[in-house]
């Protein structure tokens, strides 16, 4: 997988965290995984389709979720609902979208399909289970991942 799928979320998943809740997320060590997979508590999987094909996976411990919506909507949130989830789901839609305008900038044209939202752990259907990227990212209101599958399309 080339630098440029991982450089492009992580500056996107940046600028949009800086955006919309003002907060700096700090890049982990980069790690081979065999699937598509995590268990943290609130899964969102976007499908990329396009000169990529593959999927991106961003994964949310609960406390993390709750206190980044709470700071978006200013409400204060106790559980993981529809509301929290559709919210996730757009905050990872926008990372897409922008990961893509910089992606356009190597000439390469990508769509994202709509959001996945899983609550729980996510279980890869079998095109998934291939090596994957995990990003760990580190933000004062928690860690969380964006695991990034992506092959070219020839």
């Amino acid at each position: 997988m080339k630098a440029e799928y991982v450089n492009s979320f992580y500056k996107a998943t940046k600028e949009v965290f800086q955006l919309l809740v003002d907060i700096e997320p700090k890049r982990g060590e980069l790690k081979l995984v065999e699937e598509l997979k995590n268990s943290k508590d609130a899964n969102v999987k976007l499908g990329v389709k396009g000169d990529l094909k593959g999927a991106i996976l961003f994964s949310f411990p609960k406390d993390m979720t709750l206190e980044l919506v709470k700071i978006m909507s200013g409400m204060e949130m106790d559980k993981i609902d529809k509301f929290t989830t559709s919210a996730l789901g757009e905050v990872a839609n926008i990372i897409g979208g922008n990961a893509f305008i910089f992606l356009s900038e190597h000439n390469l044209s990508c769509d994202i399909t709509p959001p996945e939202i899983f609550i729980g752990e996510y279980n890869p259907s079998p095109w998934e289970k291939e090596k994957a990227l995990l990003l760990p990212l580190t933000t004062p209101i928690g860690e969380f991942d964006i695991t990034i599958n992506l092959k070219e399309n020839n």
